[in-house]
């Protein structure tokens, strides 16, 4: 077999990658060794920021097949025969903390899929829980703010937390699901997905409905409990990367079904709750889930760094047949990430391989900037329009147009029967069995018990309390429990 040659970044073989060159033996490095300044100067930027949110994560590729009709909903093409497969990738994180943070903590999981459609990429980001701690986008920077590192001691602070929390009570549904069973997932295989976001399908007649999706796990959900996890990071503190890496080695393909609530448009004005509320749920007596198709992973990325960090989802990049929702979170998020990954990784993430298109052919009049890879040719123009047979537009609309009226300005959204912000987190509470009620008290008890301020613990007591007479009362007491040993 031919040996391969080493060489530098221009091609030049190398000579010596062991020793730097020197004024005679012993004696200082030369300014002149190309080859070692070309290392250390490409080591200092290996690494790119990390993502404010969703820093620690894994992903692995796979495809999604379609087992079940649903062109009466949708135009998509992906999703227009049963059998289709389509190529995916999958990137699951935490959210909270630092590239260096542990897998098996309590924190919701990021649960970002990108379709490689023949029509474009499609990116649908959500997590592995239904609903959010907040509603309205303009407040997601004060509430990371609340529960990442304190500016002054560098770490979680129990005070941040929850005295944001008391001042969001809209949170309380979200708190009651990541303090429960289900808050510290036992692997991403063991976890299911949600869009939770409210999105909008238009089929082929230019009919609208407004969609919920949920990803089942096939493993069966599995979940640990604060000391399993806390013994399981002392372990691995990379335990769910170890988990789904190792997993796909050996052929064991994990797997979700997708299903689907499909709300016909009308019935979104006259709903009992805001349908577009992040942080409620439709429920399944109202709009029961429908089967869509399956979603395999079976290969794992040659390359953390270039397939996984380098990995650029945003929910607004949308396919023929699906649109964005009036959910405000969503609305926020359309700019948002979009504008992370133009930071992170320069306005051409677009053409690294992880988040190009893989059959859609992309033809457009973006030129230039920081890494461009697709500049045209001499007789591309890079105006439009133009008389030179460049790239136009379809004049066919994605999805549906939103209905709106009233005047602009800063509005509370608009009131339904049941929009409050305690009704489904009590819901929730009531179907726990007394097994689940106990855990989830002592995990609320163990984080509120430590917050300083008694006005901030009673502001949070208030909300549990307002969900459930008992859920209001087994968390007070657990708290002042803990404050008196």
């Amino acid at each position: 077999m031919t040996k391969r040659v080493l060489t530098t970044e221009s091609g030049a073989p190398v000579a010596d990658n062991q020793n730097s060159a020197t004024a005679g033996v012993g004696g200082p490095i030369l300014l002149q060794d190309q080859h070692l300044l070309e290392k250390l100067a490409r080591f200092n930027r290996e690494r790119i920021p990390e993502r404010v949110v969703h820093a620690r994560g894994s992903g692995a590729y796979g495809y999604f097949e379609v087992t079940d009709d649903v062109t009466g909903f949708t135009r998509a093409d992906f999703l227009s025969e049963v059998g289709k497969r389509t190529e995916t990738f999958i990137r699951f994180s935490t959210v909270a903390d630092s590239l260096g943070g542990a897998d098996a903590v309590r924190d919701p999981r990021g649960f970002a899929l990108k379709f490689y459609t023949g029509e474009g990429n499609y990116d649908l980001v959500g997590n592995n829980t239904p609903v959010f701690f907040i509603k309205d986008p303009i407040k997601f920077p004060d509430f990371i703010h609340s529960q990442k590192r304190d500016p002054f001691t560098g770490k979680q602070e129990p005070d941040n937390v929850w005295d944001f929390w008391a001042h969001a009570p809209e949170a309380t549904h979200q708190i009651t699901w990541l303090m429960g069973d289900r808050g510290i997932p036992a692997s991403y295989r063991h976890m299911n997905g949600y869009g939770s976001h409210t999105y909008q399908w238009t089929n082929a007649a230019g009919e609208a409905f407004f969609v919920k999706y949920h990803f089942k796990t096939n493993q069966g959900v599995r979940s640990l409990s604060a000391d399993q996890a806390s013994e399981l990071v002392g372990k691995d503190a990379n335990s769910h990367q170890t988990d789904l890496l190792q997993a796909i080695e050996r052929g064991v393909n994990p797997s979700w079904t997708l299903h689907v609530q499909v709300m016909p448009a009308a019935d979104a004005a006259d709903y009992r709750f805001n349908p577009f509320d992040l942080t409620k749920v439709w429920p399944h007596s109202d709009y029961p889930l429908q089967r869509v198709g399956r979603l395999v992973l079976d290969r794992n990325p040659d390359n953390v760094f270039a397939e996984v960090e380098q990995a650029a989802f945003s929910p607004n990049n949308f396919v023929p047949g699906i649109g964005p929702s009036p959910d405000k979170m969503l609305q926020g998020r359309l700019f948002a990430y979009a504008d992370a990954h133009r930071y992170r990784l320069g306005v051409n993430h677009t053409h690294l391989p992880v988040n190009a298109p893989r059959t859609a052919v992309v033809d457009n009049y973006g030129r230039d900037g920081v890494h461009a890879t697709r500049n045209g040719s001499r007789h591309d123009k890079n105006y439009e329009p133009n008389s030179y047979a460049g790239p136009a537009q379809t004049d066919a609309a994605l999805a549906a147009p939103l209905a709106i009226h009233g005047w602009t300005g800063t509005h509370e959204a608009p009131a339904h029967a049941k929009d409050d912000d305690f009704f489904q987190a009590g819901e929730l509470f009531r179907l726990m069995s007394e097994d689940e009620k106990g855990r989830l008290v002592a995990n609320i008890a163990g984080g509120l018990s430590q917050v300083t301020r008694d006005d901030v613990i009673e502001k949070n007591l208030a909300h549990f309390h307002a969900a459930d007479a008992d859920y209001g009362k087994r968390v007070e007491e657990a708290v002042r429990a803990l404050r008196e040993d």
